[in-house]
C-alpha cells in the first residue's frame, strides 16, 4: 500500500521533504519557478452568468464578447453568480477532507496500485501522482478522483459526500452547458448541431479534489507541473489559499479565485472546436508553508467515442 501525503506527514514529524519517492523534486525543470510572492498576481476577466441567462439581448451580447475575449487572450475567467450556493462549496470541501482524513486502510481501496486501469475502467481512485499509472514520483499532492457523469459514482465513505456530490455535478453540468453554448455563438457555430454532435448529454464529467498539504520545504516540491487539461472545459473551485499559477504571454502568473466564484479554463478538446483559436493553457500549482489548500475540479467533456475532427 502506498502512502499519501497527507499519511505520511502525520506520521512523521517532517521538518523537511523526505528523500524517498514521495519525496521531490520531481524534475528539475518544474523546480525552477519564483516562490509564489514574486509572481505577478493577476486578475481574470470575470463572467457574470446571471446576464448569461437571464439578462437583457443586449446583456447576453455583452456577455458573449467578454466570453470571446477571455478564451481568446487568456484561457481561463472567472464566473460569479452562478447559482452554487457557498453553502453547498463548503460542503463539498469539507467532505472531501473527510475523505481524506480517512484511515490509510479504508482509502487503500482505492489507490493507484490497486486500479485495474487507472485512466479508464476505475471510476474512484485516488493517490499523488500526476499520471495514475506511474510509480516512480510523486507531487506534494494528494487527489480523489471520480468519474460521476454518465454514470455517478461515489466513495460510501465519508457520509454526505455521494449526495452533495451527486447534487454539485448536475449543477455544474447546467453551468458547462449554458457557457458551452454562449462559446459557440461567439465562435458563430451552430450551437444546436455541436452539442448533437459532441452528445453533451452522455458527456464524460470527471470531479477531482486535489489536497495540496503544507509543505516544510516549499521551493523543493511541486504540488502539480505545468499541464493543460483535456476536455472542453474545466470548472474550479478552492478554499481561501492560493496556488494556481498559468502562463499568459509567455509568463508565469498567480491567480486567486474572488469569493464565491468559480475559475473556468478552455481544455484540450475546445481547442480543436475552435480549430486552435482558442489555447488550451499551461497551468501549474505551488504548495507552501502555512497553510493547506483543497481545490475542486469537475472536468467536462465529450463522451471517449466522439471525433472533433
Amino acid at each position: 500500500m502506498g502512502i499519501m501525503i497527507k499519511d505520511l506527514i502525520e506520521s512523521n514529524d517532517l521538518i523537511s521533504v523526505p528523500n524517498s519517492k514521495h519525496a521531490l523534486p520531481a524534475k528539475a525543470e518544474d523546480l525552477a519557478m519564483l516562490a509564489e510572492e514574486e509572481v505577478e498576481q493577476v486578475t481574470l476577466p470575470v463572467i457574470d452568468f446571471s446576464l448569461l441567462t437571464s439578462g437583457s439581448a443586449d446583456q447576453r451580447s455583452q456577455i458573449i464578447e467578454d466570453l470571446r475575449n477571455a478564451c481568446l487572450h487568456w484561457g481561463f475567467f472567472m464566473v460569479t453568480n452562478h447559482g452554487v450556493p457557498e453553502s453547498m462549496k463548503e460542503e463539498l470541501i469539507n467532505s472531501c477532507m473527510s475523505f481524506f482524513d480517512l484511515s490509510p486502510e479504508e482509502k487503500s481501496v482505492y489507490e493507484v496500485e490497486n486500479a485495474l486501469d487507472p485512466c479508464i475502467l476505475d471510476p474512484i481512485i485516488c493517490g499523488t501522482n500526476f499520471n495514475p499509472a506511474s510509480k516512480s514520483v510523486s507531487f506534494w499532492r494528494d487527489y480523489l478522483r471520480i468519474l460521476v457523469h454518465p454514470v455517478f459514482h461515489s466513495p460510501p465513505k465519508p457520509e454526505g459526500l455521494s449526495e452533495v456530490l451527486s447534487d454539485y455535478s448536475r449543477r455544474s453540468r447546467d453551468i458547462t452547458k449554458e457557457l458551452l453554448r454562449a462559446i459557440m455563438e461567439g465562435l458563430e457555430l451552430q450551437e444546436d448541431d455541436i452539442e448533437k454532435s459532441l452528445e453533451l448529454k452522455s458527456g464524460v464529467q470527471k470531479f477531482s479534489a486535489n489536497l495540496y498539504p503544507l509543505c516544510p520545504q516549499p521551493e523543493l516540491a511541486v504540488g502539480l507541473p505545468p499541464h493543460a487539461d483535456h476536455g472542453l472545459l474545466t470548472l474550479l473551485m478552492q478554499n481561501d489559499v492560493g496556488g494556481l499559477q498559468i502562463k499568459n504571454k509567455g509568463k508565469w502568473v498567480a491567480v486567486n479565485a474572488i469569493p464565491n466564484s468559480i475559475m473556468v479554463n478552455i481544455g484540450d478538446h475546445m481547442e480543436v472546436l475552435s480549430n486552435g483559436k482558442y489555447k488550451s493553457v499551461l497551468h501549474r500549482a505551488v504548495v507552501n508553508n502555512k497553510e493547506t489548500r483543497i481545490s475542486l475540479v469537475m472536468t467536462n467533456g465529450p463522451p471517449t467515442r466522439t471525433s472533433l475532427s
